[in-house]
């Protein structure tokens, strides 16, 4: 099982293309960036870079499985256990570690909207955040707090993703999202 911290990373080839790609992506969009490019900055030959991934999408993909990993092992455990508030918070507290882990990645799903609509792992995506609404929510709960469920995990997204740019400390910035997301599930939470 590889590791995914920086230090473990730079030294393995599969994940220093998948670094380098996201950089890349990052930098100048999907669609603008070629297998080409990812080879030179990586100052491989293209037939190197082959060796690995036959197309952005292969990279693009392998990412998405690595790094998305921990939110699917999340979804299996939070299947296995009461729907009890202590297990919604629980489920907040670690997909928003998930998020942190995984930040270049929703960082590029945030800035290629249009290019995940057209890859598959966009419906991904979106069944997997449905599955998370229906972990937290409180079937037959009034609309409110169902509302209140979906507004936690997207406030978790917002920290991450349009509170980036705000001044301070990231950790702080997660942490107060956290804080947020868990008093909205709070309020939301119905034992039935």
């Amino acid at each position: 099982m590889s590791s995914s911290s920086p230090q473990a990373r730079r030294g393995n080839t599969r994940q220093r293309i998948q670094d380098v790609a996201l950089e890349l992506f990052a930098e100048q969009g999907y669609e603008k960036t070629s297998l080409r490019e990812i080879a030179e900055r990586l100052e491989v030959t293209k037939a190197a870079l082959y060796y690995h991934f036959k197309s952005k999408e292969d990279i693009i993909i392998s990412v998405f499985e690595d790094l998305t990993r921990p939110i699917d092992e999340l979804i299996e455990w939070a299947k296995g256990q009461p729907r009890t508030l202590e297990t919604k918070r629980e489920v907040l507290r670690r997909y928003s570690e998930a998020m942190v882990a995984g930040a270049p990645l929703y960082r590029f799903m945030q800035e290629n909207q249009a290019t995940m609509r057209e890859l598959t792992i966009g419906e991904t995506v979106k069944r997997r955040l449905f599955t998370l609404v229906d972990l937290l929510r409180t079937e037959g709960a009034p609309t409110v707090d169902q509302v209140r469920c979906v507004s936690a995990l997207f406030t978790l997204h917002a920290g991450m993703m349009f509170l980036q740019h705000v001044e301070g400390d990231p950790e702080e910035t997660r942490l107060a999202a956290l804080e947020v997301a868990t008093d909205l599930i709070t309020r939301a939470h119905h034992e039935r």
